[in-house]
């Protein structure tokens, strides 16, 4: 009886989100780096970093939970993101409402267009899947480029959405007599949404829906057998991933303040594609850790071009490549080189260091 008793209190632990010490410590440690960070990082340019990092998280937590435990491949990610920066640009800058309703907003709009995309996952998979959403990128750039009074046309438009909860005003934020600067503001914003939306999609995994999405992964017929509606599990995972998606777009252009359709373009889905690969498939946390890896290369890359051999950094230069070129040759060697040697991504190693310390000095 013992053994049974200690698998189901172990299966207990697995589901509660943070069900050992370790956890609860290393979230209470995540909390203050959170916190702290931005009082001690003041260079604007790593603060940046940090901030696009976070914004291409979130978007990287919405793809994996479509790709990574629902199986179902989108190389159409960068439209939704596109849609929800618009979407924030009308709600929050035309009409001006605060940061909670333009969020929001945005996500509504990328739901209600995942939910137009999510019946064709009912007949279609793999890579016909895969080449469906790939259209969207098209269809997406013909509607950004021609929609003028909503999107700019090919000059693109200015997002006025500002970061303000109440009073309070993220962008130029003051607490106790101290002054803030903008970069500042937006990083506890951007991490805050990080952390909330990561601890969502968490619980939606580890939970029975979460349970049923891995199932229809592995074979959804199969998961039709033993009563899993699989069709309504793959519309409601694009609609979820969509929503996601576009809040990353949102805060993409509140940000940025200035948005155009050479920002929704398909490198930008495979961008994604490469951060779910590199940081792991099928799990949340490795959303996060392949946005930072990957998400803060190009920006790490231009501004450090001069120093890598045979980059041009600008037209005409001595170098053979391009900054463009080199972060497009990255990101295919990246996603081959998991793929080849680490399936798993940075989360499996991660994942296999812990089990080395859990279980040391018994490993050999």
């Amino acid at each position: 009886m013992k053994p049974h008793r200690n698998l189901v209190r172990g299966y207990a632990q697995d589901l509660r989100l943070f069900g050992s010490p370790m956890a609860k410590a290393g979230l209470a440690l995540m909390l203050v780096t959170l916190l702290v960070l931005p009082t001690i990082v003041r260079d604007d340019f790593w603060l940046s970093v940090l901030i696009y990092s976070g914004i291409t998280a979130v978007g990287a937590i919405g793809l994996n939970l479509l790709t990574g435990y629902t199986g179902q491949i989108s190389l159409g990610h960068a439209f939704f993101i596109g849609a929800g920066a618009y979407a924030a640009a009308v709600v929050g800058g035309d009409l001006g409402l605060p940061l909670p309703v333009w969020l929001l907003a945005s996500a509504a709009v990328g739901a209600m267009l995942g939910g137009l995309i999510g019946p064709f996952a009912l007949r279609l998979r793999g890579h016909y899947l895969a080449i469906v959403t790939l259209g969207l990128i098209f269809i997406g750039e013909h509607l950004w480029r021609n929609l003028r009074d909503v999107t700019g046309g090919n000059n693109g438009t200015s997002v006025g959405a500002r970061a303000t909860l109440g009073p309070v005003d993220l962008g130029s934020l003051k607490l106790a007599g101290e002054v803030y600067s903008r970069n500042q503001g937006y990083f506890w914003l951007v991490w805050g949404l990080v952390a909330i939306v990561a601890l969502l999609a968490k619980n939606l995994v580890r939970t029975r829906p979460g349970r049923a999405l891995r199932a229809v992964r592995d074979h959804d017929q199969a998961a039709e057998v033993i009563g899993v509606r699989a069709g309504r599990y793959k519309i409601g995972a694009f609609v979820v991933s969509s929503a996601i998606a576009a809040m990353a777009g949102a805060l993409f252009g509140s940000y940025q303040q200035h948005v155009s359709p050479d920002d929704w373009t398909l490198l930008l889905s495979i961008q994604y594609i490469a951060i779910i690969i590199v940081g792991g498939l099928g799990t949340i946390f490795g959303s996060i850790l392949g946005a930072v890896f990957v998400g803060a290369l190009p920006a790490l890359i231009d501004e450090y071009s001069s120093a890598i051999p045979g980059v041009a950094t600008e037209a005409g230069g001595d170098g053979f490549i391009s900054v463009f070129a080199l972060n497009q040759a990255i990101f295919g060697l990246l996603i081959v080189l998991f793929l080849v040697f680490e399936p798993r991504g940075l989360a499996g190693i991660w994942f296999r260091v812990k089990a080395y310390f859990k279980s040391w000095p018994f490993s050999y």
